[in-house]
This record gives C-alpha cells, sequence and structure tokens, in this order.
C-alpha cells in the first residue's frame, strides 16, 4: 500500500536517466502533486518544478523574484511526499548569493530534490524569452556551482547549469561558458532560448556532458519534434510549463462557459471524474487505514 513516499527514495541519481544521447529524456512539468501523481501514471520517467510556474500559479505573480526559497520548498515537499518520480528544480540564480545557493541545496535535498538548475543572469533575473536579460561573469556562475556542489556530492544532486548568453554574447563566447560550467561541475547543460537545431548539435558535439532542449512555447525557440531533437544530440527535453498553460485555458474557458450558460453541464464531458481522481489520490487506501484505526 502505497500512501507517502520515502524521499531517500525519492533523491536518486537523476543522471543516469539523462546519460545516454541517443534517448533523450523527457522531463516535464508539474504545477502541483495532483499533477505530479497524473504525470506518474502517464509513463513520464522526470519531472520538473518551474519557479515561474509556482510564481504565476501558486501566488499569481510575474517571475521577477517575488517568490522565494521557502516557497519552492514547501512544493518540492509536496510533490515529493506523493511521487517517486526525479524532480528537476529550478532555483533560478540561487535567491541572492552563495549563502543562500548553499541553504538552497540543503534545504531542497532535505525535501527530496534530485536535481537543480540553477542560471548565469543577474538577481534579479528575467524571464530566458524576453529582451533585456543581464549575465554574471563565467567566474560568478562558476562559484554558484561550485557552491552546489560544496554541499552536495555528485551522487546526491544533480547540477543542471543554464546559460542565457545566446543572444547576449556570441555563440563561441556561449560555448565558453558551458565548457566553465561543466569543468565546475555541472552535470548537464541548459542551452536556453536556442533557435534552431544546428546549435543544439554544435553544442552535443563539443561537450561531454548532456544538453537540455528548453521545449518551451511561445519564445524564441520553435518547437521541435522529439525526433529532431534526439538526431541533434540532446540529452534531455524539456516541457517546463506546457501542461500547465492548457490546464489555465481550459480554467479560464469554464469559468467563462458557466457565466455565459449558467451550468456547468457542457463541461462535465471534459471533466476528470470523481472515480478517476480517487484512483490518483489512493484515496481507498486511505479510507482502508481509517477503517482499521476505528
Amino acid at each position: 500500500m502505497v500512501i507517502f513516499m520515502n524521499k531517500a527514495n525519492v533523491n536518486a541519481n537523476f543522471k543516469a536517466i539523462f546519460s545516454n544521447k541517443n534517448h533523450p529524456v523527457q522531463i516535464i512539468g508539474v504545477s502541483n502533486a495532483l499533477c505530479a501523481l497524473m504525470a506518474e501514471k502517464a509513463g513520464v520517467k522526470a519531472i520538473y518544478l518551474s519557479g515561474a510556474g509556482v510564481a504565476n500559479g501558486c501566488f499569481g505573480l510575474p517571475d521577477l523574484a517575488l517568490t522565494g526559497l521557502k516557497d519552492i520548498v514547501e512544493e518540492v515537499n509536496r510533490i515529493t511526499s506523493v511521487s517517486q518520480l526525479p524532480l528537476l528544480v529550478d532555483i533560478d540564480t540561487g535567491f541572492g548569493s552563495m549563502l543562500t545557493i548553499k541553504k538552497a541545496v540543503k534545504e531542497l535535498m532535505r525535501a527530496g530534490a534530485a536535481g537543480l538548475q540553477i542560471e548565469d543572469q543577474v538577481f534579479i533575473k528575467r524571464c530566458g524569452h524576453l529582451e533585456g536579460k543581464q549575465l554574471v561573469s563565467i567566474t560568478e556562475m562558476v562559484a554558484r556551482i561550485e557552491a552546489i556542489r560544496e554541499v552536495s556530492s555528485k551522487d546526491k544532486i544533480s547540477i543542471v547549469a543554464r546559460t542565457d548568453a545566446l543572444g547576449i554574447e556570441s555563440q563561441e563566447r556561449a560555448l565558453e561558458r558551458a565548457f566553465a560550467y561543466e569543468a565546475a561541475g555541472a552535470d548537464m547543460l541548459f542551452l536556453e532560448a536556442a533557435s534552431d537545431l544546428k546549435t543544439y548539435r554544435y553544442f552535443s558535439e563539443q561537450l561531454s556532458i548532456p544538453v537540455l532542449a528548453n521545449s518551451t512555447e511561445f519564445g524564441k525557440t520553435p518547437i521541435f519534434e522529439y525526433d529532431e531533437l534526439k538526431q541533434a544530440g540532446v540529452g534531455a527535453i524539456l516541457y517546463p510549463l506546457s501542461v500547465f498553460r492548457v490546464m489555465n485555458q481550459a480554467a479560464f474557458e469554464s469559468y467563462q462557459e458557466i457565466l455565459k450558460t449558467g451550468s456547468q453541464k457542457n463541461l462535465v464531458p471534459k471533466m476528470q471524474t470523481r472515480a478517476d481522481l480517487y484512483e490518483f489520490i489512493h484515496y481507498a487506501d486511505f479510507e482502508k487505514i481509517k477503517q482499521e484505526k476505528t
């Protein structure tokens, strides 16, 4: 009977699932614990918690450092309490300083995160697909990576180093950053805002660590097919907010429908049933425990 997860099991070696460049793993964003349960049942192998998703979905705020470590840790705890899928967690630029980075590593490892994604923008960062981004020096980003590695050995947490250098600096300068991040201990390069498959292929061939392709919508990167990115040699494909955006639009249209028609009748065929929800959340298991104790 599975009720709550053992977080020691959740905190598995994240690298194991993306080590084969010929079979890039699909990492799909979840916005809450229920979504993690549904992702697991759907066959997803790894999940992602977006900093923007927490700010937007949990607080109704833009992704401009208006939420903090405590907010991320709370969501991670909720997700890892019910799902054993490896969870990659977005920690933006590290919440302010090397001290906060180290604190974040300790708290997120305790919460069950399998990997941490940190980026080379300045604090306060911007969305990777907006103009006006600014980068820290290579030296400072290397220090961020080393701070994570200092707190955690390679078998405890994986580091995904994101660079926003494409479009700000030259491709060669972006590659220089990538080499430095790899040498500092990063396990994967998150290549933000790549505009073509040739760029992914170039970085994948140059680096010994896997490259992550961010397959987000409405940004600078076209939506490529899985096989296209596979041929480009990427090690992972991230869909950070895809399901979140579908859910949001469905919710908005549902509010409109109820107000327009005065009933939810037309929405019922689109709904998850009570029975399906209970199956995802193991309602019967909880009910059995309740009956055993009474």
